[in-house]
């Protein structure tokens, strides 16, 4: 198994353990392309229900909306981070696999 297949990998995996600081670490650190590449990616993937859930809050906050529709807001981003989670395994499998 290459080594760089495998940091690729790990990055995506990442997301159960560690998900900003792995693929951070394994792109300041390393200097093959695939494998920045594949870092800044799980790095994007792993933000992005966290940004929506940002803006959520904030769009909750400007709004004066009530409870009920907080929850339908806040799940959003956790259908969000869900479907983070099945693509990031997904990525991962692939790179391992390719």
């Amino acid at each position: 198994m290459d080594t760089n297949r495998l940091l690729a990998a790990l990055c995506y995996f990442s997301i159960f353990f560690a998900g900003f600081i792995v693929p951070i670490a394994v792109f300041i650190v390393s200097n093959d392309p695939y494998v920045r590449r594949h870092a800044k990616a799980a790095f994007i993937t792993h933000s992005l229900p966290f940004a929506l859930l940002f803006v959520t809050i904030l769009a909750f906050w400007q709004s004066q909306a009530n409870i009920e529709q907080l929850i339908v807001l806040l799940l959003l981003p956790g259908i969000a981070y869900v479907a983070v989670m099945i693509y990031n395994v997904a990525m991962g499998i692939r790179v391992l696999i390719r």
